[in-house]
């Protein structure tokens, strides 16, 4: 039968950047193996098969597959899924419109807004469904090092150091000195898969990242790697972000109050992203978290699937 589908550049406003994502609309009757083998068809980063709510008060159901296993949450298939939703229901508005929509993921109801604008790529907002938690595991900084082929002294940068964190989906949080150091990164997935913690039931991901970036408007720098995912890199990790808010917290001694700040990625693939982090801090613990960016829609089409 024919499906309809179309594929997104997520965490970016300019086609042919960002992360590519593939949504699936209708897919109530795929079974758990053929939305396996859809998305490793599609051979993305994550592919995303939108279903009917369980909940009449919610928007939809959603399933996120990378490659070779399904995740409980993500981040650049919640905000492209919100921006496909609103796009097929409402087209390109005449005038501005803006949304709220709650999206039923493994790891539970995702809160999202959407802004619609006429000539504009679209934006999308989602509320963090589990704060990040510091998960317990030990690093040999040299074992660290040579996973990434650089020299120990590379790791880590003021207070940051070497961490394990989890919003959803574990990731263990590499420090980088600079963003010269972030870019002569040579990831070794074997080394990786030795040392890596598990966590969740899956091998973490790395995820590296220093402050600044090229953007002047960045406030860290990021590349993310998870073999065990299937993905040899991503260009825009919104649950690593996720997680990297514990650390920021932590290591930066956030003061009570609102921090936005911007995070890029995908730079040295050539699909630079950005990720919109919002934190709020209440007597030095994240009360609540927001995640945000533009998709931009480059395809569409039938599947005979």
């Amino acid at each position: 039968m024919a499906r309809r589908y179309a594929i997104y550049d997520v965490f970016t406003s300019r086609r042919l950047e960002g992360n590519p994502l593939a949504v699936v609309f209708d897919a109530d009757d795929l079974s758990d193996a053929a939305m396996q083998a859809i998305a490793q068809e599609f051979n993305l980063s994550e592919t995303v098969f939108i279903h009917r709510p369980a909940s009449t008060a919610h928007s939809a159901r959603l399933r996120i597959f990378t490659p070779s296993q399904e995740l409980p949450f993500a981040g650049h298939p919640t905000v492209g899924a919100a921006v496909a939703i609103a796009e097929d229901l409402y087209g390109e508005p005449e005038r501005g419109l803006d949304l709220m929509q709650v999206l039923e993921e493994k790891v539970g109801p995702v809160r999202a807004a959407v802004r619609l604008k006429p000539g504009q790529a679209t934006f999308a907002e989602f509320d963090l469904p589990r704060k990040p938690v510091r998960l317990d595991a030990r690093f040999e900084r040299q074992a660290i090092a040579d996973a990434v082929s650089l020299k120990a002294t590379q790791i880590g940068f003021e207070n940051h150091v070497i961490s394990f964190w989890s919003a959803g989906v574990p990731f263990v949080m590499v420090p980088l000195h600079d963003i010269a150091a972030v870019a002569a990164v040579e990831f070794d997935p074997q080394r990786w898969e030795q040392l890596a913690p598990l966590a969740e039931g899956r091998l973490a991901g790395a995820y590296l990242y220093c402050r600044g970036g090229i953007n002047h408007m960045a406030r860290f720098h990021a590349r993310m790697f998870a073999p065990e995912m299937g993905i040899a890199e991503d260009p825009a990790t919104g649950a690593a972000a996720a997680a990297l808010a514990g650390a920021i917290n932590v290591f930066d001694e956030l003061v009570d109050g609102h921090h936005p700040m911007l995070i890029e990625q995908g730079v040295e693939m050539g699909r630079p992203s950005f990720i919109h982090l919002h934190l709020d801090v209440v007597a030095g613990r994240i009360s609540t978290a927001r995640i945000g960016g533009h998709a931009v829609k480059i395809a569409g089409g039938e599947m005979m699937v």
